[in-house]
């Protein structure tokens, strides 16, 4: 039974031009972005299908956006787990997910994870196919951050990425940081630890020390 599994992970892993041990990081990483947008669905009053419907958008739209960009089928059309994988947590949400719902930093948690570990995915794979660091680090953040933008275009909210929060700029620190370890010569998956650390950490402390970047200023404000 484990031989066959590990089986599976090698070619889904040659399939999705990442090493297996990566595949089991992008199935946390889609069940935690499919939670929190799940989550936020049912914050708005979404039905089943609705929430579903947020719940794929949050975990595939990233990586989506960044197979197009880089030229290959993109991934969850060769494979069905993805979409299996957003209907389990549409129903951990329904059956097991009422306290958590109820929670505030239950969306922050599942968010942040899922952005941390799809962060890695998309800098592997685009490392993977010969392109340059920089692009890496781009199409890690695409990865990790256009999935949330889905998502909160879907529930009427004024995309996370564009607010006053550190988002986007976890994941490019994220993005050097494994940069650095992979140009070390560290393992794959030591890299990837330290990436994830990383931005978790700077999302965490951020919120807690309210972190934010600068706000852009328009005519009318300087007027007030």
């Amino acid at each position: 039974m484990v031989d066959y599994i590990l089986h599976i992970l090698q070619v889904m892993g040659q399939t999705l031009r990442i090493p297996a041990s990566f595949v089991v990081i992008e199935f946390i990483g889609t069940m935690a972005f499919a939670i929190s947008g799940i989550r936020l669905a049912s914050a708005k009053h979404f039905d089943w299908f609705g929430a579903y419907i947020v719940g794929m958008a949050t975990a595939i739209g990233g990586g989506t956006l960044r197979d197009v960009m880089l030229g290959v089928p993109p991934f969850w059309m060769t494979n069905a787990i993805y979409v299996l994988c957003c209907g389990l947590a549409l129903l951990w949400v329904i059956f097991f997910g009422k306290k958590i719902i109820r929670q505030k930093s239950t969306w922050f948690i599942f968010d942040t994870v899922g952005l941390a570990l799809f962060n890695i995915i998309g800098l592997e794979k685009t490392l993977n196919m010969g392109y340059p660091f920089w692009m890496a680090v781009i199409m890690g953040c695409i990865t990790g951050a256009a999935g949330g933008i889905l998502r909160d275009i879907l529930i009427n909210e004024v995309p996370l990425i564009f607010r006053q929060d550190i988002y986007a700029m976890a994941c490019i620190a994220g993005g050097i940081v494994y940069i650095l370890g992979y140009s070390a010569g560290l393992p794959a998956e030591a890299s990837a630890v330290l990436s994830a650390f990383t931005v978790i950490s700077i999302r965490l402390l951020a919120v807690k020390y309210h972190w934010q970047l600068p706000i852009l200023k328009g005519e009318d404000d300087d007027d007030k």
